[in-house]
């Protein structure tokens, strides 16, 4: 039998590694051409890998979390196999030798005949469907009338990953509703319980939660951003550095010129892009905060690629970089952060949109937080926080004496890698922030 290997392909310039997040074959599965095989995740873009012939997947060479490099193998398909039919039955029984109640079986069973009776799905002009979508409908034997009923609350009405999982569960769950251990058994799909420990922790979740609790699966996003939490506390010993800026200047400048800006270029003024460019600047004068750490090395970037973090209508954050921050003028800036800014929420970034990023900035400050202490974005070794801008009185400091004014002033919270960054170099570094925001030059033009 001649056998096809399936690589991982390119996804963006620069981007050249991928995180398995789940294989949608098993070994044994018949695949078509341009099926969806496996999910992959490059930081926090989703993407499917298709088959590019038709045949049997016959090896899987990584496991779900492991990290595969562009044009590596990733699977092995039989192309020529007519033997389908016999490698499916043995999938199916799992399935029914995991629930002991006898309605249960009975389930999975009906459900298994009706993967081998239905026919597939398609879109048509009115609904359109995913690979992955369609690849589910398939394996969980959903007709083209049923899945036409499932409401979508993707763009346009899309049918998501997430709709027709909650579509399924809702469908199921009427057999499985005087099960007392349902809770139990779903939250470890949320770990692999690999260790004592994990399979400890799954154990006190379900006991935690009460007949009358909500139990919601963490999305895709969710998982890979916990982890990478998780991860970046583990790594880095976090130290914060808290600094208090005037931007009384900036306030009245910005004031000044956003609604001729916006008539002028179709496009907001926002603080953003002003805060943006003085850290780039700040970097400049300290580039050991540029900086990743590589075992017992320490690797100085020569670019300085600012990620600018953006909340998502879902509640998640993703982070898209602005590529040589320190060569844009203000202009420049503003139509970088605009256009990352729109795209992030539209969901159109593309993998290369993320990926580079030396430093890392969030405004907290957007949610009404004067400061936070926020965690750093591996590999990088530094982030910064920007607080709410607050008008409060203040101490003003004359050559005819100090006076009290109002004035409006923000906390910057400077989270740092204390194994490569000392107290100096990141107090120093949130300083030099400060001085040149309250530098401000209040004639400046755009």
């Amino acid at each position: 039998m001649a056998k096809f290997e399936l690589k991982l392909p390119k996804m963006g310039e620069s981007v050249a590694e991928a995180t398995i997040t789940s294989w949608l074959k098993d070994v044994g599965d018949s695949i078509e051409a341009d099926e969806a095989v496996l999910e992959i995740a490059t930081d926090k873009v989703d993407s499917e890998v298709p088959s590019e012939v038709d045949g049997v997947l016959v090896e899987k060479l990584f496991n779900v979390d492991d990290v595969v490099q562009v044009g590596q193998t990733i699977a092995v398909i039989e192309i020529e196999g007519d033997d389908t039919a016999e490698v499916k039955a043995p999938a199916a029984e799992p399935e029914v030798k995991e629930e002991t109640p006898k309605a249960v079986a009975e389930v999975a069973q009906t459900v298994v005949a009706a993967k081998e009776t239905a026919a597939p799905v398609k879109s048509s002009g009115d609904r359109f469907y995913s690979p992955l979508v369609k690849n589910i409908a398939k394996k969980e034997g959903i007709s083209q009338a049923e899945l036409d009923s499932v409401p979508g609350t993707g763009k346009d009405g899309r049918v998501t990953k997430n709709d027709i999982k909650a579509y399924l569960e809702s469908r199921d769950s009427a057999p499985q509703s005087e099960a007392t251990t349902q809770p139990a058994g779903e939250q470890p799909k949320l770990e692999t319980p690999s260790s004592a420990k994990t399979q400890e922790k799954a154990v006190e979740t379900s006991v935690l939660a009460s007949g009358d609790d909500e139990i919601i699966e963490m999305s895709r996003m969710g998982k890979l951003i916990a982890k990478h939490m998780v991860d970046s506390v583990q790594t880095s010993a976090h130290v914060q550095s808290f600094i208090e800026a005037d931007v009384t200047k900036i306030r009245n400048w910005r004031n000044k010129h956003k609604d001729n800006f916006k008539k002028r270029e179709g496009e907001n003024l926002t603080f953003t892009p002003i805060f943006m460019e003085a850290v780039a600047k700040a970097i400049r004068d300290f580039p050991m905060i540029n900086i990743a750490v590589q075992g017992d090395s320490i690797i100085k970037k020569k670019h300085i690629n600012l990620g600018m973090a953006a909340a998502l209508a879902d509640g998640n954050l993703i982070v898209p970089v602005i590529k040589d921050a320190d060569q844009l003028n203000l202009f420049g800036m503003v139509k970088k952060v605009n256009d990352l800014a729109k795209r992030a929420r539209e969901n159109k970034l593309n993998p290369d949109d993320i990926q580079g990023g030396t430093y890392t900035v969030t405004n907290v400050g957007t949610f009404g937080s004067i400061m936070g202490t926020p965690i750093i974005n591996q590999p990088q070794v530094g982030i910064l926080a920007l607080g709410a801008i607050r008008k409060v009185p203040a101490v003003i400091e004359t050559p005819e004496g100090d006076f009290i004014g109002i004035r409006y002033r923000m906390f910057l919270s400077h989270s740092y890698d204390h194994r490569v960054v000392n107290g100096a170099l990141g107090g120093q570094f949130v300083k030099a922030v400060k001085d040149y925001l309250e530098a401000w030059d209040s004639n400046r033009e755009i």
